[in-house]
């Protein structure tokens, strides 16, 4: 069985009294990662899709005596572990769980949820200075190769990583290229990496089924399920372009304010990005409509119904960006420090990580020769705003820097194999 990264965050954080919260879409290993950490430690593990499950800690009284009965003692001195598998269904699970906390200083609680939106609606209260959460999302490309059994190229995109600059690199490792494609083209699920390539996008099928079933109509109650699913669709379409809600809600039968609320629950549900405009002042990022983006690019392709080969498709560069956005994302920066930059005169940077303390431009280009001009949008960046370092990712490392002068110095040159580390 395969593990993500992510389980060596969540190990380290078991000796840790508070609650561990794990958020993410659904089908992206959730209940497994919280399997093969129950394995470990022993305790009790209840999947609460099942009603019964979630009958035995309908209250305080219920979960202490449902405990009680799987061998916890309140006076033992180690740690009695529960792990409760998609918990955001019931409203009052969080004031028991804050009773727990606040009453048993030896019950570490594990818990995950597939839906932000109401989750942290529910726990900012009551769990306040009492969890530690952690985002789950598909598989990054690192992932997949693991989960590819691609042990061969792994080695190589280890070292590939450890390289400050390396030109052409895609014939150095044409393999790699070959798999990042599969990768664009269908994906991080987990279940979809380890389908059959004939079954890939039945497999998408079905997640996107169970998610509009499960979380948009069972559990968020939209009902203007057809209208929503027509805004996914468009939203797909329009892949990392500037929202417009009166454009979207006009061709998909709702309102803008509609519009608005069903993003935010996409935002929510870990199926989309939004990326804010930069600006030092925060009141004109509040107010400008942002880029969206899908977190799964197999998803966005599922709901275009494009699986083409990248080398027919017009759209190969804005699947590019989203997979390069995607895996920034997947490295642990929150979804709020992302942000793309436009000015009145359309000068343009793809992605700013706003890190309060320094801006970190990085331009995108589904290129493997770059020109000058392709470092101007960073440079005026740079120069406006006194960064110490900004990146161009391409898919190719070459020395063109070196002739560019000065100028372009704090301008590093990246691959998508190589995506910056940033302090």
């Amino acid at each position: 069985m395969k593990s993500r990264k992510l389980i060596k965050n969540i190990e380290d954080d078991l000796a840790n009294r508070w609650i561990t919260v794990i958020l993410g879409p659904r089908q992206v290993g959730k209940t497994t990662l919280l399997k093969q950490i129950h394995q470990q430690t022993g305790g009790l593990f209840l999947d609460l899709d099942i009603f019964s499950n979630f009958e035995k800690i309908s209250s305080y009284e219920k979960f202490i005596q449902t405990l009680e009965l799987n061998s916890y003692r309140k006076n033992q001195k180690d740690f009695f572990y529960v792990f409760l598998d998609e918990f955001q269904r019931y409203s009052d699970i969080s004031r028991i769980l804050k009773n727990v906390y606040d009453n048993h200083e030896n019950i570490k609680i594990l818990v995950t949820g597939s839906s932000s939106l109401t989750i942290k609606n529910q726990i900012q209260e009551s769990l306040a200075g009492r969890k530690r959460v952690f985002d789950l999302y598909p598989l990054s490309f690192e992932e997949f190769l693991d989960f590819k059994d691609k042990d061969d190229l792994l080695k190589i995109y280890h070292s590939l990583k450890q390289m400050n600059s390396i030109a052409d690199l895609n014939k150095l490792a044409p393999e790699l290229y070959d798999e990042l494609e599969e990768f664009l083209i269908f994906g991080g699920y987990p279940r979809v990496v380890l389908s059959s390539r004939a079954d890939k996008v039945l497999v998408l099928e079905s997640i996107f089924d169970s998610y509009i079933k499960k979380d948009l109509v069972d559990y968020l109650k939209i009902e203007k399920i057809i209208n929503a699913k027509t805004l996914m669709e468009l939203l797909a379409v329009n892949n990392g372009a500037i929202s417009n809600y009166n454009h979207y809600g006009g061709i998909a039968g709702i309102d803008a304010v509609t519009v608005k609320n069903y993003i935010e629950i996409l935002n929510e549900t870990f199926i989309t990005i939004a990326l804010r405009p930069f600006y030092k002042n925060k009141n004109n990022e509040i107010s400008k409509n942002p880029k969206i983006y899908y977190v799964d690019t197999g998803a966005r392709n599922f709901l275009t119904n494009n699986f083409n080969q990248l080398s027919i498709r017009d759209d190969a560069p804005f699947l590019f960006e989203s997979f390069v956005i995607s895996e920034i994302l997947k490295a642990g920066y929150k979804q709020d420090s992302l942000k793309f930059y436009r000015t009145h005169t359309h000068v343009e940077v793809d992605l700013v990580i706003d890190l309060v303390h320094k801006q970190v431009p990085i331009e995108i280009k589904y290129k493997n020769h770059i020109k000058k001009k392709d470092y101007s949008a960073l440079s005026y960046f740079i120069e406006k705003y006194k960064c110490s370092e900004a990146f161009l990712v391409n898919l190719s490392q070459s020395g063109v820097l070196n002739t560019f002068g000065e100028k372009y110095q704090a301008i590093k040159n990246s691959t998508c194999f190589n995506l910056p580390a940033i302090n």
